[in-house]
């Protein structure tokens, strides 16, 4: 029997009859051109003798091969995102990060797919990273093992010992350039029984039936990474699901991406603590399709402690959406700024949370961040890492400096690390198999009491959102520094492209957009006046 093949969505249809329907539904929501339409990084093989025809897709350097209906999890046996780009290179540049601090460097992608993340570590970072790539199904493991042939990269077959030796003349043209081991194996089971420098978490959907086993055996100083895909959870559009997966009371808000990942760091934390580690955080970025958090590990329940108490309520105006975070006690205020309880008649606020109450990025992690970034010429995120360093410091204009020494002290929310030298092998294991630490490792670890006034405040306010009515209000950049001039912290932030992070109550906030808000009925009546003065016969 003929199938058609329908190259918008990539599904399959026997009928010639229900292909034509199906492509003018494409046609009538306007979605006439195939996703990978006019891209040279998109290649197509000849049909295999199973009868799936492979797509070859590139990137960063990387080829994976794609069966049909890719973006469809119900419909395939692997997934594959476009959309998800922005998340892979956020990821590979944390990593690359680490890798700069301790070598070799044990790597888990726990969902492989097929296996494209993991595979651009090691093509990238050949010999500072060991990647395992895991995965519960035997297709995705097969792909997986595919696509290592085709970036010439080495299958391991599970030993961790030393590498063989690379050969020498002829044979050396055609070596691997890198090496990973495959593993199929539950995410669950591989974490609670290896131990890994970073581990990445991305599941489809939310990824809190994984955080417990990720604490189990990640090392001091490590980073796990957890991307959520549950926007509808996230972005409080299912309440009874975000109670039931993250424990936590949410609303729609104006700021409702902030407060999706300050619920996931929040969920982190607990799993953090239940393990007797704590937590900084380095990164948390919310997009459309996903919620990115990157936290460095602390082991010890001095650390555990210190994360739990900045898990606190959050007080939320349903009216004019001022919010504030409760203090720690058991006799706290809990009376917000504005005045909408007073003067309308009954209770306006709701508590929300617990959520996250710390900072939400590491400005030190976020420059070395561009650095890598620079380096692997990663052109999409620059302008995003960019953004994230202005908001972590909260200021509007800022010289990004690239230091090029290669020893560096870097301090990460209160941990001093000292780099690695370049040529220096960081991390090296003793005669009795353990990692070395401290000095002999090249890597100085010290912790330093935080300065609360340099964070950056939580949560900001949209300029649209807090318009006046009949006013012409000034262009954001004018805004900014007018916020400025009045001794507020000010920033823009990449959760709302209209949005300002500033430390100002929304009373002093409307103060200053009132002041320099021109009122729209003083140009209209102007212009009124000169027509008809300009109809007057003279």
């Amino acid at each position: 029997m003929a199938h058609y093949h329908c190259v918008v969505c990539s599904v399959t249809i026997a009928r010639k009859t229900d292909m034509v329907s199906h492509l003018k539904r494409h046609v009538n929501k306007g979605e006439t051109e195939a996703s990978y339409s006019g891209s040279s990084d998109v290649q197509f093989e000849e049909p295999t003798p199973s009868g799936q025809a492979y797509e070859i897709l590139k990137e960063l350097g990387t080829n994976v091969q794609l069966l049909p209906n890719h973006t469809t999890p119900q419909k395939s046996d692997t997934y594959f995102n476009r959309k998800m780009k922005t998340n892979r290179q956020l990821v590979f540049c944390s990593i690359a990060v680490l890798a700069e601090e301790r070598n070799p460097l044990e790597c888990l992608d726990a969902f492989g797919a097929t296996g494209i993340m993991g595979l651009q570590w090691a093509k990238h970072l050949r010999n500072s990273v060991r990647v395992t790539i895991t995965d519960i199904s035997d297709i995705c493991v097969k792909m997986i093992k595919e696509n290592c042939e085709l970036n010439n990269i080495r299958v391991d077959g599970g030993s961790r010992g030393p590498r063989a030796p690379e050969k020498a003349g002829s044979e050396a043209e055609t070596a691997p350039i890198a090496t990973l081991e495959v593993a199929k194996m539950d995410a669950n089971v591989i974490m609670h029984l290896r131990s890994f420098d970073y581990i990445h978490l991305d599941p489809f959907g939310t990824a809190v039936n994984y955080l417990d086993a990720a604490f189990r055996n990640v090392r001091n100083l490590g980073i796990i990474s957890v991307t959520s895909t549950d926007t509808s959870s996230l972005y409080a559009k299912s309440p009874n699901v975000t109670l039931r997966h993250y424990g936590c009371h949410i609303v729609r808000t104006e700021y409702y991406k902030e407060l999706a990942a300050r619920m996931v760091v929040a969920s982190v934390a607990r799993a953090a603590a239940r393990c007797n580690k704590g937590i900084e955080v380095l990164l948390a970025v919310a997009l459309e399709h996903f919620v990115l958090v990157v936290v460095r590990v602390l082991r010890g329940p001095t650390q555990a402690d210190e994360s739990a108490k900045k898990l606190r309520k959050l007080v939320h105006c349903q009216w004019c959406e001022e919010r504030v975070f409760l203090k720690l006690g058991n006799m706290v205020d809990d009376t917000l700024p504005c005045n909408c309880h007073g003067s309308l008649p009954g209770k306006t606020a709701v508590q929300l949370g617990p959520l996250w109450s710390g900072p939400l990025f590491n400005t030190g992690f976020l420059r070395r961040m561009l650095s890598a970034a620079v380096q692997h010429s990663m052109d999409d995120i620059q302008p995003l890492v960019k953004t994230l360093i202005c908001e972590s410091e909260c200021t509007t204009l800022k010289s990004l400096v690239h230091g090029s020494s290669a020893l560096t002290n870097q301090v990460e929310c209160g941990v001093v690390i000292k780099t690695l030298q370049s040529g220096e092998d960081g991390g090296p294991a003793d005669q009795s198999g353990k990692r070395k630490s401290g000095e002999e490792s090249g890597n100085v670890v010290k912790k330093l009491k935080p300065d609360v006034s340099l964070e950056h405040p939580p949560f900001y306010y949209s300029i649209h959102r807090h318009s006046i009515r009949g006013m012409n209000m000034p262009k954001l950049n004018k805004f900014l520094h007018y916020l400025t001039e009045a001794g507020f912290r000010v920033s823009r932030t990449h959760f709302d492209p209209t949005g300002v992070r500033t430390n100002a109550t929304l009373q002093q906030f409307k103060s200053v957009l009132t002041k320099y808000s021109v009122p729209t009925c003083t140009n209209a009546g102007a212009s009124a006046q000169m027509s008809v003065s300009a109809e007057k016969p003279v």
